[in-house]
């Protein structure tokens, strides 16, 4: 019997065949960056708009390490702290990508980079108003990522763990009762510090997950960054596989008597 192909990721408009996004700072250098995307057989790209160089040579310019026609960049509005300057963010990245897909971040505080809800749920109504493609970063609070749903979010991010943090999936139990509530698709987002992070999200059912630090601070990139590619599909497959139930006590994995009738 022929395993059947997994699905696709769609979100809005687009459609991705690997569900591992991939963020594109604090690699050594660029080229390291599109090695490293490449590896990972990423198709979706995060670039933040506010720190993209401005006085860089034609040529050696961020934007030439990305290919347009291998990667869809998905701008995002890092470093935002409120809803304003947000929406102004995601307005220029429109303009300079000229794509109305955007990951939306508001964050409350420099110290822990966790996301401000009340101005988070405030952005995602104005561009969604707007016209755009809004793919939300938010906490694994599940009812906030209820109202982002239906606020018109495209994709809902939730947190594993702060920012950078490495400190892999915290709360299941909430990112999995995310996955339950929502019918748009629910992309972890930051925290990952291994390989096996991105496994544990994927078999509770995330739709995707996105990372950065993982990858490009890690000792070899381009070796974690092919073991993302590789936990993300192996974690797809045993969600889609359906785990044994958990018990309390052992089952034999064999009869407990022989072919001969005999007690094995």
């Amino acid at each position: 019997m022929l395993i059947q192909e997994a699905e696709p990721l769609r979100i809005g408009p687009h459609t991705f065949r690997s569900r591992l996004l991939l963020g594109t700072g604090k690699y050594a250098s660029y080229q390291q960056m599109r090695e490293a995307l490449e590896l990972s057989g990423t198709e979706c790209v995060t670039v933040a708009v506010r720190r993209i160089p401005a006085d860089e040579a034609p040529g050696q310019r961020f934007l030439d390490y990305l290919d347009r026609v291998r990667f869809t960049l998905l701008p995002n509005t890092a470093g935002c702290f409120d809803a304003e300057t947000a929406v102004r963010a995601a307005r220029l990245a429109r303009e300079m990508l000229e794509t109305d897909l955007v990951k939306l971040e508001v964050l409350g505080d420099q110290k822990t980079l966790l996301p401000d809800p009340i101005a988070t749920l405030k952005a995602t109504e104005i561009l969604v108003a707007d016209g755009f493609t809004v793919m939300v970063y938010t906490s694994d609070d599940v009812r906030l990522a209820k109202h982002l749903e239906d606020a018109g979010a495209t994709a809902v991010m939730p947190a594993g763990s702060p920012i950078g943090s490495g400190q892999g999936i915290l709360n299941p139990l909430n990112i999995s009762l995310i996955i339950e509530e929502l019918s748009v698709p629910v992309i972890v987002d930051a925290g990952v510090g291994a390989a096996s992070d991105v496994a544990v999200a994927m078999e509770l059912g995330a739709d995707g997950v996105l990372l950065n630090t993982g990858v490009a601070g890690a000792r070899d990139p381009l070796r974690m960054a092919r073991a993302m590619k590789a936990a993300c599909e192996a974690g797809r497959d045993s969600f889609l596989a359906g785990r044994i139930p958990k018990k309390r006590y052992a089952t034999a994995s064999s009869p407990a008597e022989g072919v001969l009738g005999l007690p094995v």
